[in-house]
């Protein structure tokens, strides 16, 4: 959440309940690993409320790069692979598991390059109003094509999906995307999450109409 640290404590504790919520409606196994997104997004607006703390000189300020590389690895490193390989592992139809594990290849070639520019190059970040704006100072990073790259995994699988209704959530994520980088451009990475709620309650309520069978 990017208002402040209590807003995102508040979240990742509403995150967690609808998460917990999530879990115990689908089937172990497969099911769980798309039902676990509102838990990881929970995981992911704690910490940003840590990255509060310690900008604010409320939290270490020896600690303060800690929970900006744990936010960041949520946000750039975990989501490309999580979201394709969970669609993945629910698809039943040959072809479009051919295609998610393909995308799930690319997310984790983008997941790759992330943590390589994470660990050779300077990443940051700095509160301006009432945002956190986060700075990686690797290759291409704020390229048109470091965009194309992260959208690619972390949406259209959920619209290659044979499940139903499925595409109802990547028109969420892919809408609050738009939203971000129009009224909010340069704080995308931590304003885009303020969309978690309403990204989780749509895992909610998609993780009641999981089936096993292809939808054509």
């Amino acid at each position: 959440m990017c208002f402040s640290a209590n807003a995102s404590f508040g979240a990742g504790i509403a995150l967690t309940v609808v998460g917990i919520a999530s879990m115990r409606k689908v089937k172990p196994g497969a099911q769980r690993v798309f039902a676990a997104i509102p838990l990881l997004f929970a995981m992911q607006q704690f910490t940003e409320g840590f990255v509060w703390l310690s900008l604010t000189g409320k939290y270490g300020t020896g600690m303060s790069m800690i929970p900006i590389y744990i936010f960041l690895v949520f946000a750039q490193v975990v989501w490309p692979i999580w979201v394709p390989l969970s669609m993945y592992l629910l698809e039943t139809g040959r072809g479009r598991r051919t295609l998610l594990l393909g995308i799930t290849g690319i997310g984790f070639l983008v997941a790759g390059y992330v943590t390589w520019g994470m660990f050779f190059y300077p990443v940051g970040a700095s509160v301006s109003g009432m945002h956190i704006q986060y700075s990686l100072g690797f290759p291409l990073v704020d390229s048109w094509m470091a965009g194309v790259f992260y959208f690619i995994p972390t949406v259209i699988p959920l619209f290659i999906s044979g499940h139903k209704k499925m595409f109802l959530l990547g028109l969420t994520i892919f809408l609050s995307y738009v939203v971000s980088e129009l009224l909010f451009e340069g704080y995308v990475i931590s304003v885009w999450c303020f969309f978690a709620a309403i990204i989780s309650a749509m895992v909610y309520y998609l993780a009641g109409t999981l089936t096993t069978k292809k939808i054509n």
